[in-house]
């Protein structure tokens, strides 16, 4: 409520997501507000996750901007040895071509001690990494090694698919978009509201990876609703709400994001206890 980092409801959220059966965590993506933590904040929020997590998932760190040559020297001098891959997004408000998009991950690249995912989001950066760029840099340099994919268009996400080479891995960046995704022969998702579903998200995430696609899709059309919900007045302000219902977390955001309205609060909890009411 004062504004600072909740340490101790950070430490809450890690532990009931690897309670619930998921493959990865993210640390200082989107819906940590890392764009309004300080460097000593996003140290702090580091630290706390490496100790909570202590070994047992492996870690990505979100370290993204439009500063190409400030971000190649966050690369080259922060402590990433409890890390395993690095998410880093597509320059936004700067808007660069596709080729300056290429460049910018391209001196990534040369200067990240460890391998990359790419982040295609046009509705926050407003430019789209068009699928023959993430091709282009895939092919060219090996630590590039995966794209978390949220243009919101399934033709776009399939056409990378096709087009993609050998290994290179397709993410879902929207959990509306995971299945899906999935289904079309991608590799997985970064989810929001797998955040306080952890073992539903898992198992959909898991039946649709494994062919069962029926399965999948009953636990995809469970949280649907949930899916959406959570985005309705910004993201982390929906999942935050979850977070109340079960305990880990309060609802603050900082500013200019603001707390879920209590009408919307009220539509995420009533969906949250019709999923307890809901049989696996």
């Amino acid at each position: 409520e004062d504004g600072s980092v909740d340490v101790e409801a950070l430490r809450k959220v890690v532990a009931f997501n690897i309670e619930g059966n998921i493959d990865y965590l993210v640390v200082l993506g989107t819906t940590a507000e890392s764009v309004t933590l300080s460097k000593a904040e996003k140290l702090l929020v580091m630290r706390t996750v490496e100790e909570a997590n202590a070994g047992a998932l492996p870690l990505v760190i979100g370290i993204g901007g439009n500063n190409t040559a400030a971000l190649v020297e966050e690369l080259q001098s922060a402590d990433l040895s409890a890390y395993d891959a690095i998410l880093s997004v597509s320059p936004y408000y700067n808007r660069p071509t596709q080729e300056g998009i290429y460049q910018h991950f391209a001196a990534l690249s040369q200067a990240s001690p460890l391998p990359i995912i790419l982040y295609n989001v046009p509705s926050r950066t407003g430019s789209n990494m068009l699928p023959e760029t993430v091709v282009r840099l895939a092919k060219k340099f090996d630590n590039i090694v995966a794209v978390k994919e949220a243009c919101g268009d399934m033709t776009q996400v399939q056409e990378l698919i096709s087009k993609r080479p050998e290994g290179f891995l397709v993410l879902s960046g929207d959990d509306i978009t995971a299945l899906p995704t999935i289904v079309a022969g991608g590799d997985g998702v970064i989810s929001v509201i797998g955040q306080g579903l952890p073992e539903e998200f898992s198992k959909m995430v898991h039946e649709g990876l494994n062919g069962n696609t029926e399965v999948a899709y009953s636990y995809h059309y469970k949280m649907q609703e949930g899916m959406k919900l959570i985005f309705e007045e910004g993201n982390p302000a929906g999942i935050k709400v979850i977070f109340e219902y079960l305990g880990l977390a309060n609802p603050f955001v900082r500013l200019p994001l603001i707390v879920a309205s209590d009408a919307l609060k009220h539509r995420i909890v009533s969906f949250m206890e019709s999923m307890i009411r809901i049989p696996a």
